[in-house]
């Protein structure tokens, strides 16, 4: 049996909420839930699209320090707090998944910050 990993993203709220930013176990990376705060300013823009390729250049960051890649991606959940957005965010989707087209589910929710406008969680595997 592969040994477990849990990588850190460095938030508070990971021990306080009892999580990982992802998990490795074997040929699988699970990454939590992701959003697109700013990388410098830590606060959220106005724009869904650039929340969205925030958020994707954490996830690929995560997943290559992991021994990962977009291109191991094999589920995406996308949750985006307004159904409009789903034309919005198009691009960077396009852009990061187009070529891979991982399977994949979009759920319009509420998320626990009134300025984050998606949220994205990926599955990998390099078998």
């Amino acid at each position: 049996m592969s040994d477990r990993k849990n990588i850190s993203g460095g938030s508070p709220y990971e021990p306080k909420l009892g999580y990982s930013r992802a998990v490795v176990q074997g040929d699988w990376c699970f990454l939590a839930g992701t959003t697109g705060a700013d990388p410098v300013t830590k606060t959220w823009p106005d724009s869904v699209l650039e929340q969205t390729r925030n958020t994707l250049a954490t996830i690929k960051s995560v997943l290559e320090g992991a021994g990962f890649g977009l291109k191991d991606v094999v589920r995406a959940n996308y949750i985006i707090t307004d159904a409009a957005y789903m034309e919005e965010i198009i691009p960077a989707l396009s852009e990061a998944f187009g070529e891979v087209r991982p399977a994949a589910t979009m759920i319009v929710a509420g998320l626990i910050n009134p300025g984050m406008k998606v949220e994205i969680e990926v599955t990998a595997f390099r078998g």
